[in-house]
């Protein structure tokens, strides 16, 4: 009977990952709340040892010449028959047989280590997550709703579920798709532990770089910024802390190799690798990338407004589909940029109104389960 308790404490771990001695501290607990709806006696004695597949309960008693409790007190002549040496008012451990456990007791048992299961799984799911927490991760789809288009993907051990609004465009997932993710954030919830996830994040871009780049991942070049339209476009700004390494270089690889894969991997969305520069104007002129910029004109009142000018024709290039290009600039660097043509004059064209300094990156608006 011990060794097949602890032969499925054993199969528990190896399968579900909830470690023996978690699951003996439960069924600890659970012998003891039986011995109390059992004999009204709490006070017990456990002995549950897997490596030498010791498993002994006893039950506290106080030695009687009068049983008035028969759960908490044991007659003198019946106490000498486990302990010769016991004497009136002195305490004996009486084996107890758990086979005798009444129905409900039993029944209790079960339901706490039943739980037990529950909480060993939920500390795992919990802890699975925590450790990729800001990190990219692998996914393999499982399912999609069909009437949400939420992606359930299985990450490890543990499930979450990817929301309509935080796919990339309008890609379609498949069941059997293997896509990358980025764990937003973690939380413990009322049913269990959920991981916020998403594909439209920013940093799911700084994480691809970090996989495809040495460069970055060993330190010598640094991605300093980074704004995305997901599924559209993405602005990103480096810099190189070796002056023999040309950082935009190390991004794009051999005959474009990195960044294409990254690409690829979300879709087709445009990336934009500028350098990074602690001189705001340089730095702007470089985020309207691929525009070229004459003049930068920093306000003096230090309220990170600027005007830049660029030749006439390049207009409509740097202000970008419905503003894209602008707009990406402004939240890369962190200014107003108000855009006009090298003559002043518009013509036909429009300035792009001044973009506000962006406000942090929003996280994923839905909890999704673990």
């Amino acid at each position: 009977m011990n060794s097949e308790v602890f032969e499925a404490l054993g199969l528990l771990e190896r399968e579900r990952g909830i470690p023996v001695d978690f699951m003996v501290d439960r069924i600890k607990k659970a012998i003891v709340t039986a011995c109390k709806n059992s004999y009204g006696n709490e006070d017990t004695i456990i002995n549950m040892e897997p490596g030498k597949g010791a498993f002994e309960v006893f039950l506290r008693k106080t030695v009687v010449e009068e049983l008035t409790d028969p759960g908490r007190e044991i007659l003198l002549e019946k106490a000498r028959e486990i302990d010769p040496s016991a004497a009136v008012d002195s305490i004996v451990n009486v084996p107890l047989n758990t086979k005798e456990f009444g129905r409900i007791a039993a029944q209790t048992a079960r339901n706490i280590i039943r739980q037990g299961i529950r909480d060993g799984e939920r500390g795992q799911m919990m802890q699975e997550f925590q450790s990729k927490h800001q990190e990219l991760v692998s996914a393999l789809v499982e399912r999609i709703d069909p009437r949400t288009g939420a992606a359930t993907l299985k990450i490890g051990k543990a499930e979450a579920v990817l929301p309509k609004n935080e796919q990339v465009g309008n890609e379609e997932l498949k069941e059997g798709d293997h896509i990358k993710v980025y764990v937003a954030d973690v939380r413990e919830t009322e049913k269990g532990p959920r991981a916020m996830i998403s594909r439209t994040h920013p940093d799911l871009v700084k994480r691809l770089f970090e996989t495809e780049v040495p460069e970055i991942y060993d330190g010598t070049v640094e991605i300093k910024a980074v704004s995305r339209e997901a599924g559209s476009r993405t602005k990103l700004a480096v810099v190189s802390h070796n002056p023999d390494v040309d950082a935009v270089g190390a991004c794009i690889g051999t005959r474009g190799a990195r960044v294409s894969s990254i690409v690829n991997e979300l879709g087709g969305e445009k990336i934009d690798i500028v350098e990074y520069s602690d001189d705001p104007a340089q730095f702007i002129a470089s985020a309207l990338s691929p525009a070229n910029v004459l003049t930068v004109t920093v306000a003096e009142d230090g309220s990170h407004a600027c005007r830049v000018s660029v030749p006439d024709g390049q207009l409509s290039l740097a202000i970008g589909n419905k503003g894209q290009n602008a707009r990406l600039a402004a939240k890369l660097t962190g200014w107003k940029i108000d855009i006009k043509p090298e003559s002043g004059f518009y013509g036909e064209e429009e300035a792009a109104p001044a973009q506000e300094t962006p406000e942090p990156a929003e996280e994923p608006q839905e909890e999704t389960e673990g």
